[in-house]
């Protein structure tokens, strides 16, 4: 199980890269503030769709990748949006404040792939 769950946080942290970073465009920056718009929703279902790849490698049951996919768009969503109505509020577009709601972002992040890691790996020692 060990393995299991350092290759799983490994691909996600891989995902998270490629999602947050090179993958995303400025149309999804710019609308993540935006509530249920597209460019949120889309930044967001990239995360699921590369969570989703993790989970078939690891290969985790039907219902654990069914609910992981679910709660992960929600809070991911929600993550992004957070951080985005805050930092326009604020003004916070650039300098500490920006990078530390940035941080704080990318923390929320991590933390959901260890609850992540923790389900999955709950439910295949099962």
């Amino acid at each position: 199980m060990t393995t299991v769950a350092i290759a799983l946080f490994a691909l996600l942290l891989v995902k998270h890269c490629l999602g947050d970073f090179v993958l995303q465009t400025k149309w999804q920056v710019h609308e993540k503030g935006i509530y249920g718009a597209p460019g949120g929703l889309v930044h967001s279902a990239i995360h699921v769709a590369g969570t989703l790849v993790a989970l078939l490698l690891v290969q985790a049951s039907f219902p654990v990748v069914a609910t992981v996919l679910i709660a992960e768009f929600v809070v991911h969503y929600h993550i992004d949006w957070g951080k985005e109505k805050v930092v326009r509020y604020f003004g916070w577009r650039d300098g500490a404040r920006f990078w530390n709601a940035i941080g704080f972002d990318q923390l929320l992040h991590g933390l959901t792939y260890v609850a992540i890691v923790a389900y999955v790996c709950g439910h295949v020692a099962s």
